[in-house]
């Protein structure tokens, strides 16, 4: 797979994604939120785990045990964004969601610094202000109009930037995007069920109430979008996997309007135009300066 080819396999996934938003906010009329993540990656798990076993007996052999430690790592942190994430579509909109929850964007390259001693291109510094100012405007311009679901949406990307960092280099490592997939499920549908069953009431009403939006999100948000990511990200850098996915917010803005009839005022808007701009330039301005380095040092050489 070449590089373009593996960033539109995952744009395909931030589409995926962007429509999930809304089936995750509507479910909350029913369920709760450790039920519904811990529901909704359990078929995720099963859903893929018939094809990690494929991937097993053509590789000839089960993941190493230190591939299956970083497997573990990987779904704790699934597991981190995707329980804050629905948490905090209890008390904001799906736009306001999806926009916050893209600033992973700008968490990526501090992660690969504190975690791999990576450290990132000068941009990304101003460009986190500038999404800062995109939150503030995205509340409308009034810092107390910034609700608890858009603080747990901002918790939520940066377990997201967490994840994606430690999925990219452990899938390099092991080349077994199917096992590392069905792993990290698995573990985020353990630990949200348990702590579900111990502060959540359920029924089978309310699950057949969240039905139809448990098993999209289980299986196409969940099932082939996390696969899609994961394949995607053997062919390309952490860095442009993030500005390729975070393209769910502009996707989860369209659905929501389309499908919520959600609207922001005028400053909402510029705040959602900021933070899509500071996605786009930490990932674009590196690249052209790079571009311009290497041009003028072949000219020299010639």
């Amino acid at each position: 797979m070449t590089r373009l080819q593996a960033n539109l396999v995952l744009l395909l996934a931030a589409a995926i994604w962007g429509g999930g938003f809304v089936a995750q906010s509507t479910a909350m009329a029913t369920i709760g939120p450790f039920w519904f993540v811990g529901l909704r990656f359990a078929i995720a798990a099963l859903a893929v785990l018939p094809f990690a076993v494929l991937e097993a007996r053509r590789i000839g052999s089960r993941p190493e045990r230190r591939h299956m430690g970083g497997f573990l790592l990987v779904g704790l942190a699934l597991f981190g964004g995707a329980i804050t994430q629905q948490i905090g579509l209890q008390t904001t909109t799906v736009t306001n969601s999806s926009f916050l929850t893209g600033l992973y964007v700008v968490f990526v390259p501090v992660i690969s610094i504190v975690i791999f001693q990576r450290f990132p291109h000068w941009i990304v510094w101003p460009v986190a202000l500038l999404a800062l100012i995109g939150i503030f405007l995205l509340s409308g311009g009034n810092i107390q109009a910034v609700s608890t679901g858009d603080l747990w949406s901002i918790a939520c990307a940066v377990f997201w930037g967490l994840q994606i960092v430690l999925a990219g280099h452990f899938v390099s490592r092991s080349e077994r995007p199917l096992a590392l997939s069905a792993t990290q499920f698995a573990v985020c549908a353990v630990v949200s069920l348990m702590i579900g069953i111990a502060v959540e009431p359920v029924s089978l009403d309310a699950v057949g109430g969240a039905l139809a939006e448990i098993l999209y999100v289980g299986l196409i948000s969940s099932g082939l979008a996390f696969v899609l990511q994961v394949i995607g990200q053997r062919h390309t850098t952490a860095p442009q996997a993030a500005i390729f996915l975070s393209s769910e917010a502009l996707f989860g803005a369209f659905f929501g309007a389309l499908l919520l009839d959600e609207t922001l005022p005028p400053l909402g808007y510029l705040g959602c135009g900021l933070i899509f701009a500071a996605m786009l330039i930490v990932e674009l301005v590196p690249e052209l300066l790079n571009r311009r380095r290497n041009a003028r040092l072949q000219s020299t050489r010639s």
